[in-house]
C-alpha cells in the first residue's frame, strides 16, 4: 500500500507507492483505484499524458482547465527529476493563492496528487525528463486556463530559474492578480 504525505494544501497530497526491488531493478504499482479509495482519493481517472523535454530548465505551467472539465491530476516523473508545481485556487478555500513544490524524480518515485481547483505547472532540473500524470478529464482546449509562471502574488520560488525556456502561450499568459478563478472551495472532503 502507497504511504500519502498532506501537503499543507487540503487535498493535495504526495504519494510515495511501495518499491519492490532486486538485482533487476524494481516494480512500483503507481495507481491502484481501490487502494487510493482507502487512501481517500476516488477518482476515475479517463487519460494519461506523456511529456519529454529534452533540455534543463524548461518549464511549463501554470495551467488547469475549467469546469465542467476541470481535472485532478496524478503526476510523477518517469525520467530525469523535475520540481512539480500545484497552486489552490479554489475562492475561499483557506491556502487560496498558496503552493505546493515536491521534487519528483525517477528516482524517488514519488508522485503528486493535484485536485481539481489546482493550476499545476512544474519545471525540469535534468535533460532528458519526462513527466507521466494521468487525468481525472479529457482535454479541452476550449476549457483551458493558464496563469504566468513567475506572477509576483504566488512567489513560486522558480521565479529565479534562469532563463527557463518555455512556450509562447506560457510567456504571454496574464499575471495572477488578473486571474479570476471558476473553482469554488466545499471544505476539505
Amino acid at each position: 500500500m502507497p504511504i500519502i504525505h498532506e501537503t499543507g494544501l487540503p487535498d493535495c497530497r504526495l504519494i510515495v507507492p511501495d518499491r519492490h526491488g532486486d538485482h533487476r531493478g524494481f516494480f512500483a504499482e503507481i495507481w491502484n483505484r481501490r487502494a487510493f479509495i482507502r487512501l481517500g482519493i476516488d477518482i476515475d481517472f479517463v487519460q494519461d499524458n506523456h511529456s519529454l523535454s529534452p533540455r534543463a530548465r524548461t518549464l511549463r505551467g501554470l495551467h488547469a482547465q475549467a469546469p465542467p472539465h476541470a481535472q485532478a491530476k496524478l503526476v510523477r516523473c518517469g525520467r530525469g527529476r523535475l520540481l512539480d508545481v500545484a497552486v489552490d485556487v479554489r475562492v475561499g478555500s483557506p491556502t487560496f493563492g498558496r503552493h505546493v513544490a515536491i521534487e519528483l524524480s525517477s528516482e524517488n518515485g514519488r508522485q503528486l496528487f493535484v485536485p481539481v481547483g489546482f493550476l499545476h505547472g512544474f519545471v525540469t532540473l535534468e535533460a532528458d525528463t519526462e513527466i507521466v500524470y494521468k487525468c481525472s478529464d479529457h482535454y479541452a482546449p476550449q476549457a483551458e486556463l493558464c496563469v504566468h509562471w513567475k506572477s509576483p502574488a504566488l512567489d513560486l520560488g522558480w521565479a529565479g530559474i534562469a532563463d527557463p525556456i518555455v512556450s509562447e502561450r506560457d510567456a504571454q499568459a496574464p499575471d495572477f492578480a488578473a486571474f479570476r478563478s471558476p473553482f469554488v472551495w466545499e471544505g476539505s472532503r
